[in-house]
């Protein structure tokens, strides 16, 4: 049985934490920030932790 490789697209994307879980940066973040207001560009910021409803689908992804 031949073994699973990791999606490299999603290996540039997103990060598996030390308890399991998954971070990645913010959508709506490349253009178009005169339509956010100060509050939405502020929270856009940094990364964020993925939701549990995705997090089975993205970890096969990264699976080694």
């Amino acid at each position: 049985m031949p073994k699973q490789k990791t999606n490299r697209a999603a290996a540039k994307r997103f990060r598996k934490t030390a308890n399991g879980g998954i971070k990645s940066a913010h959508a709506y973040t490349s253009h178009r920030f005169h339509g956010k207001t100060k509050k939405q560009r502020r929270q856009l910021r940094g990364t964020h932790m993925m939701d549990h409803t995705n997090l089975k689908t993205y970890k096969k992804l990264l699976a080694k």
